[in-house]
């Protein structure tokens, strides 16, 4: 079963088909390899606060969330729009809990934005 991420402020879909990164060997290969990411999917980091492009062959979204509040919920820290393939490590993002990486352009079509909570449900 997959998760789900949702801008609760925006009321906007982030990932309706979320994978979990939850191993160490998960994390290491996040993307890498794969063609593409399609249109609704996305990939959860939890615990993390940095990523790297390198051996990836598309753009992504990436977007550094918060530990999670009292009812659940997440505060985006930071938003980093079409990340380029092979551009190297992402800057460690201070107080993030968790990257969520996601198709380039879901950032600009669902508004999101630092400050902005997100619902993350990870899948069982």
């Amino acid at each position: 079963m997959t998760g789900s991420a949702r801008n609760l402020d925006r009321e906007a879909d982030l990932a309706s088909r979320m994978a979990t990164a939850g191993s160490l060997w998960a994390k290491f290969m996040g993307l890498m390899g794969r063609a593409s990411l399609p249109a609704g999917d996305g990939l959860w980091f939890p615990g993390e606060n940095g990523i790297h492009m390198m051996f990836m062959r598309f753009p992504i979204d990436a977007v550094f969330v918060s530990r999670p509040a009292a009812d659940g919920s997440r505060t985006v820290l930071s938003v980093h729009r079409s990340l380029r393939p092979w551009t190297g490590l992402v800057p460690l993002v201070r107080g993030a809990n968790g990257v969520l990486e996601l198709p380039a352009g879901v950032i600009e079509r669902t508004g999101t934005a630092v400050g902005d909570r997100l619902e993350i449900r990870e899948g069982r």
